[in-house]
């Protein structure tokens, strides 16, 4: 657990960093010892096999980077930084979809790159959290509208694959016909038909149609 006097550390740490050019971060020692810290922390990550341990593991971890992560989002000004974007991913997967999109914010804001792979953030993020989400309603679990509103709102600037904003809109227009709201339900599902004809939503926006004209006529 992190000492109050070390999340201070951190904080201040954070905060200083983040006021420097982007080119100068990497050389700032807060940032490059919790960078050790981050490295050392994927390394035991990637000792796990099972995606549900990771996220446990994830959880766990994911407190020690909380003041880093404060101290950015209170004084930052766009330096391109490493850690906050991985933590950024982390609490996706912890199911910490709040924080995740707090940081998601500041990061398209300024326009932030991922440190690993080849999506942009916007891409990366909205595809993480319709996974994710999709994933939880097809195991019966409590997904937030919010949360996805959210996402589309954030991302919708943003270049994806059609195929990734088609998964946000197709899980958003299930969560909606799980709350009976029909027409919201219809109006995602058809766009995600429109973004991709092959994401299976055909027989269901069939189904939407019919139940809103037989409401419609009683």
């Amino acid at each position: 657990m992190t000492s109050p006097a070390r999340r201070h550390l951190l904080r201040q740490s954070a905060i200083e960093a983040a006021q420097q050019d982007t080119s100068l971060l990497r050389h700032a020692t807060g940032y490059e010892l919790l960078l050790q810290k981050l490295n050392a922390d994927q390394k035991a990550l990637k000792k796990a096999y099972s995606a549900e341990k990771k996220a446990e593991l994830k959880r766990k971890m994911l407190p020690e980077y909380a003041p880093w992560v404060a101290g950015v989002l209170a004084e930052g000004k766009g330096a391109q930084d490493a850690i906050l974007m991985t933590i950024m991913i982390w609490r996706i997967d912890a199911g910490d979809y709040a924080g995740a999109l707090e940081i998601a914010r500041y990061a398209l804001h300024y326009k932030l790159a991922m440190p690993f792979g080849k999506r942009p953030a916007g891409y990366a993020l909205a595809e993480e959290i319709a996974d994710m989400s999709t994933r939880a309603h097809a195991a019966g679990e409590p997904v937030s509208l919010d949360v996805l509103m959210t996402t589309m709102e954030l991302t919708e600037s943003h270049d994806m694959p059609d195929q990734v904003r088609a998964k946000l809109h197709k899980i958003t227009g299930y969560l909606y016909r799980d709350a009976e709201k029909l027409p919201l339900a219809l109006q995602h599902l058809k766009r995600a038909f429109q973004l991709n004809s092959n994401c299976g939503v055909k027989k269901d926006i069939e189904r939407l149609e019919s139940a809103i004209k037989k409401a419609a006529s009683s």
